[in-house]
């Protein structure tokens, strides 16, 4: 890389697609991984001898096959005898063991908010799910084409979003036609490829992952400046991004306990409002590797809800979610996302934090004992 280069204003991009552009599009939408992505999959950074309950049940595997899943899982904990371990997926039901997970994308009407709720079923539940793997499918559907207005945006270009995207980053005239142009040139690759497209590689993140490719050509200055500018139009994109195609959380968990599903809030702080919507939930997750700074008080609420609930119904039950995205971790070490890297399976601080232990020890709460009644409720 030259340092002209690093500047958008000496770069001349042309718009017409090189074999460079298509060789880089390939290589951000593959979802075959190769043997030194397999390795960095398998092998994780550290190792917690002492931890012996897993309880994961707010993780997505992505493109990742579970057999190298499986394998980091073991080298982690490798001396784990009580295990619960259920992917969720979003917006697609995936099975691992005995379970089937997924993340389901909704809308709460009682407060105009899109929320996400965690599905959990064992496996014979959803052989024959049809009415939920219609909704999945429409959800998916319409939750992806929010990269196409994130793109448009960019391209055609969406004037107001564009003008206060630049504004709010900095982004001057140059660098806001030089992301136009490749934007555009990933619009018309991905039409040109599209019955080839990997679905799992149709996400907001594709924008980013290209040019985040592009550091060897264009330096991290550049490219970080780039990323500052289109994440703060993704931001205005989803704002602005209508709830009405979303099924309703009520019909979500409707759907999911016809079929003895169970159903998990997690990261509540991101929609508050959710604690008081009294829904037929099992649990609510009070820590998240993003999520850690209201876990005393989310606690506080499971407890003061339990205590208060009425005669004969469930406790709500205290999860904690690693929000683990498996493909971060085949990604070049020097182009991760260092805080998503470091998210594991199972890998949950919180849980022996001595002041925390000090509620959960108050309420009788522990992994091994969630681990045990969740698992009876999705039997049940």
């Amino acid at each position: 890389m030259n340092a002209a280069a690093s500047c958008p204003a000496a770069v001349k991009v042309s718009p017409e697609i090189t074999d460079e552009d298509r060789a880089r599009f390939h290589e951000v939408i593959s979802t075959e991984l190769a043997d030194w992505q397999i390795e960095q999959v398998v092998t994780p950074s550290k190792i917690h001898a002492r931890q012996e309950n897993l309880l994961a049940v707010h993780w997505h595997p992505e493109f990742v096959p579970f057999e190298y899943i499986s394998q980091r899982v073991k080298k982690m904990f490798p001396n784990v005898h009580d295990k619960l371990m259920i992917p969720t997926q979003h917006n697609v039901l995936m099975s691992y063991g005995d379970y089937t997970g997924v993340e389901v994308d909704c809308y709460a009407s009682g407060f105009n908010q899109k929320v996400q709720l965690l599905l959990h079923f064992e496996n014979e539940k959803v052989k024959e799910a049809h009415v939920l793997k219609s909704m999945l499918a429409h959800t998916f559907k319409y939750r992806s084409s929010q990269l196409f207005e994130y793109m448009d945006s960019i391209t055609k270009p969406i004037t107001e979003r564009v003008e206060k995207a630049a504004k709010a980053t900095g982004a001057d005239e140059d660098l806001v036609e030089m992301v136009r142009i490749y934007v555009t040139k990933i619009q018309t690759m991905l039409d040109e490829e599209w019955s080839t497209v990997p679905k799992d590689s149709i996400k907001n993140k594709l924008l980013r992952n290209y040019f985040d490719a592009m550091r060897p050509k264009y330096g991290d200055n550049l490219i970080n400046r780039i990323q500052a500018y289109i994440k703060e139009v993704k931001k205005l994109v989803k704002a602005d991004f209508s709830l009405k195609f979303f099924y309703r959380a009520t019909e979500v968990i409707e759907e999911a306990r016809s079929l003895g599903g169970c159903v998990v809030i997690p990261h509540p702080e991101e929609f508050w409002p959710i604690l008081l919507a009294k829904y037929d939930v099992d649990g609510i997750e009070v820590w998240n590797p993003q999520s850690q700074r209201y876990t005393d008080f989310l606690i506080s609420v499971v407890n003061e809800q339990n205590a208060s609930r009425s005669a004969g119904s469930k406790e709500l039950l205290i999860f904690m979610g690693d929000d683990c995205h498996m493909s971060e971790k085949t990604k070049p070490l020097d182009t991760q996302d260092t805080a998503k890297a470091a998210r594991e399976i199972g890998l949950q601080p919180a849980w022996d934090d001595l002041n925390i232990r000090k509620k959960l020890i108050v309420a009788g709460i522990d992994r091994h004992s969630v681990i045990q009644e969740y698992k009876a409720r999705m039997a049940g």
